[in-house]
């Protein structure tokens, strides 16, 4: 659908209206379609200076967020924690060190730190724990007599979100949550085809670990058969069965998810520690199994590894829609000790309960919101596109102008890169929306900033819940009420 913009000259007030009326009577055009008929859909667009609001549909009807719950996150923690703030991960030993061996256990303090991975090291995934080594070396270990002992007690054990769907549990944007990150919790698979008839080839990183156990049911087609993907992991388990139906001559890369990463990151770490001259007597534990609980008083410092800043993570978060990014993050706000009715909260609650001071200091009844995840994996999240746009604007307008500028960069820009760097690519609108996606079955959001065609900014928030057309045809929708806002204010004839 093709839609003209016009404008007029006259009053500024004139030019209010005639803008709200033309972009009315776009949007009108575009919900008419009758396979958009059983959807419901929420719009607000609004000055960011100020938060008056220029036009609006359903703004303070709840609609399920998606990935836009990402904003909320990302918000608070810049908010709260400020661009700069690094996760301090300790390691640190139990016993002495005499003659080169550590007579007691390596302890690994989870901080929350979603980052050690091959993402800040140029791909390299095991890059941190090869530093490691070569720090142990430094303080004279060389040998470990006791465990190597994840530490996750930081979050509670509860490794998924409140409503996620059972059915993403294996894969990449649903991996478990945990003190300690390794790898955003995941194996990567490479499959690759072979000669009709033949099972796929399966390699996985890091290093074929052990840690899981693969079941190749893969198929082999000829090059014109019927691609399919098929890839299963059982609850609390990390055997992974694929079965897969691939081309001759195809290969496919894909992220699953293990179970309980903090025994993955030990497990990793101490194959890590073996190949790099360590060597070591014991087993890798999750602290939840081990027959003891090492004290503070036992413990000693060895060194401290430190993250990269909350600058570069929430970026990744918001271009990339990271969910188990967005999850540590969360967490990472809580209040402790943090009681509710007498009760604890989980990690999740805490955090949550804790980012709230942000969302009501930007103006949106907290009375009224329900988040239960940092991601927007789950259904039961639920805002209003008013809430988002006063979110948006409480971030354009923050004192801090290192908060804002954070923030901004951390959006996708349309035509050019992250979630949305492939919409907006027409010369006229590529780089000029700054936005945020939101996408699971039959729920599309995008919230975010528009530059104007004459000049200055808007912000937005576009909802869309219910639909059951692809989610391409929507996308196409909101595409075309941001390209409408764009042309709020600019005068041109219509040919």
């Amino acid at each position: 659908m093709s839609i003209a913009f016009t404008g007029c000259v006259g009053s500024a007030s004139t030019r209010r209206e005639s803008d709200r009326a033309s972009l009315s009577r776009v949007v009108e055009q575009l919900l008419a379609r009758d396979d958009l008929s059983n959807s419901i859909w929420g719009i607000e667009v609004f000055v960011p200076e100020d938060g008056r609001v220029l036009y609006a549909r359903n703004p303070g009807t709840s609609f399920v967020p998606a990935s836009n719950t990402k904003l909320y996150t990302t918000a608070a923690a810049l908010d709260q924690l400020g661009p700069d703030f690094v996760y301090r991960t300790p390691v640190l030993a139990t016993g002495t060190v005499e003659d080169g061996t550590l007579n007691g256990d390596l302890v690994i303090r989870g901080s929350g730190d979603p980052t050690i991975s091959g993402r800040f090291t140029n791909g390299d995934r095991l890059a941190t724990f090869r530093e490691w080594a070569a720090r142990l070396k430094e303080a004279g270990i060389r040998h470990i007599s006791g465990n190597i002992v994840g530490d996750d007690n930081l979050f509670d054990d509860l490794p998924l979100g409140y409503g996620w769907s059972w059915d993403d549990a294996a894969y990449w944007y649903s991996a478990e949550v945990g003190a300690l990150t390794f790898n955003d919790n995941c194996v990567d698979f490479t499959i690759t085809a072979r000669r009709p008839g033949e099972s796929a080839t399966i390699t996985w990183e890091p290093a074929n670990t052990a840690f899981i156990t693969v079941d190749n049911e893969t198929v082999t087609l000829p090059s014109d058969g019927d691609y399919d993907e098929k890839y299963f992991r059982g609850r609390a388990s990390n055997n992974f069965v694929i079965s897969s139906h691939l081309e001759s001559g195809r290969t496919v890369h894909e992220s699953l998810s293990v179970h309980n990463p903090t025994a993955f990151f030990v497990y990793v770490l101490r194959s890590v520690l073996v190949e790099n001259g360590i060597s070591v007597d014991g087993y890798a534990i999750d602290i939840d199994d081990a027959t003891y609980a090492p004290t503070v008083t036992d413990e000693w410092l060895i060194f401290e590894h430190q993250s990269p800043p909350l600058s570069e993570i929430v970026t990744v978060i918001n271009k990339r829609s990271h969910n188990l990014y967005a999850e540590q993050v969360i967490r990472s706000l809580r209040h402790e000790p943090a009681m509710r009715n007498n009760d604890e909260l989980t990690t999740a609650e805490a955090g949550i309960d804790a980012a709230s001071a942000t969302w009501t200091a930007a103006g949106v009844d907290t009375s009224r919101i329900q988040l239960v995840d940092g991601s927007g994996l789950s259904r039961y999240n639920l805002v209003t596109p008013g809430m988002t746009s006063s979110l948006l604007a409480y971030m354009w307008t923050l004192p801090d102008t290192s908060k804002k500028n954070t923030f901004l960069r951390s959006l996708p820009i349309g035509g050019v890169d992250g979630s949305i760097g492939g919409r907006f690519r027409s010369e006229e609108m590529r780089g000029r929306v700054r936005a945020k996606t939101g996408t699971v079955s039959n729920v599309s959001s995008l919230s975010g900033y528009v530059d104007r065609f004459d000049g200055g900014t808007l912000g937005f928030s576009i909802m869309a819940n219910n639909f059951t057309v692809d989610t391409d045809t929507v996308r196409a929708v909101q595409d075309q009420i941001v390209t409408a806002v764009a042309n709020w204010g600019n005068v041109r004839s219509s040919r």
